[in-house]
């Protein structure tokens, strides 16, 4: 049995909890509704966008906006889609995000790898070097990069879109290193006394355990390249190799009364990035949080 104090203090401390719960419960319900609200005013666009798709182009403008049409007109899709080959762009694009994602997986793992796990003199100079060249505009390279890539004919094809991806990105360099620097180099020493070689520590022990920081390589790197304009703009003069960001800009120039039509495509345009967050938010989300904690 308790004494008396300890019974009045329990009694005490009883209420107080309860009051701190409720001013918890309370503030937590305020903070829910202002980012529902917020998440919804956001979210407006993207209604308006997917509602008008589905419109004839008499209902497109109508006042006030009509949020559910009275009825589907799915034929918008089948327009929209063939009037432009999007199937074409569609092919250019993923041909493209293939070998940039591959590259940027091959140069910035090996890049950070050295920077991590190998001592050699001069790394921190170079390491500093490298995370510097960040502060350059890429407006300031663009002249001379074009020069570049006119002179060994990469022009009108592919290349100056997916080469430069195999020479590393100073961000995700810098990403790779700070998650090699949280695995203990035991496992490193534990490899080497059973025989293995760099390679074989990096890919088979190492990089199995990176899928936070590769996940967000590969999203950030799908993101960039699905939603580049300039670089195929500035490379891509055949039409048959144009890109989906083209070919959606060559679409609205071409048919920008029909905002029924235009709406169909982009909300086509955007579903693959819907997509690819939907599936990787739980690592992507998890990885950014990870590298403030161990960055």
């Amino acid at each position: 049995m308790g004494t008396p104090v300890r019974d009045m203090a329990a009694m005490v401390r009883q209420p107080a909890r309860r009051t701190g719960g409720r001013k918890l419960s309370l503030m937590n319900l305020f903070l829910y509704l202002v980012l529902s609200a917020l998440s919804i005013i956001c979210l407006i666009p993207f209604f308006w966008m997917v509602s008008t798709s589905l419109k004839d182009r008499a209902s497109t403008f109508q006042f006030p906006p009509q949020w559910i049409p009275d009825h589907f007109v799915w034929s918008n899709y089948v327009e929209a889609l063939t009037v432009v080959p999007f199937d074409r762009y569609a092919l250019n694009t993923f041909t493209i995000e293939f070998f940039v994602i591959l590259g940027q997986f091959l140069s910035c793992t090996l890049v950070a790898y050295g920077f991590a796990r190998f001592r050699f003199r001069g790394r921190e100079v170079l390491f500093m070097i490298m995370l510097a060249t960040q502060l350059i505009p890429e407006q300031v390279t663009m002249i001379p990069t074009f020069i570049l890539f006119s002179k060994l004919g990469w022009v009108d094809t592919f290349l100056p879109l997916t080469v430069p991806a195999y020479f590393g990105n100073p961000f995700y360099i810098f990403l790779m290193r700070q998650y090699f620097q949280s695995i203990p180099f035991d496992l490193d020493e534990a490899a080497k006394i059973d025989g293995a070689g760099a390679f074989r520590i990096l890919f088979q022990i190492l990089v199995p355990l990176l899928k936070p920081a590769l996940t967000i390589i590969f999203v950030f790197t799908f993101t960039e390249v699905y939603n580049d304009f300039m670089g195929p703009l500035i490379y891509l003069s055949d039409p048959d190799k144009y890109t989906l960001a083209i070919g959606l800009s060559n679409f609205v120039s071409s048919f920008q009364a029909e905002w029924n039509y235009l709406m169909a495509a982009s909300t086509v345009v955007l579903f693959p990035l819907l997509v690819i967050y939907y599936f990787a938010q739980k690592h992507l989300v998890g990885g950014i949080a990870n590298l403030g904690i161990k960055g």
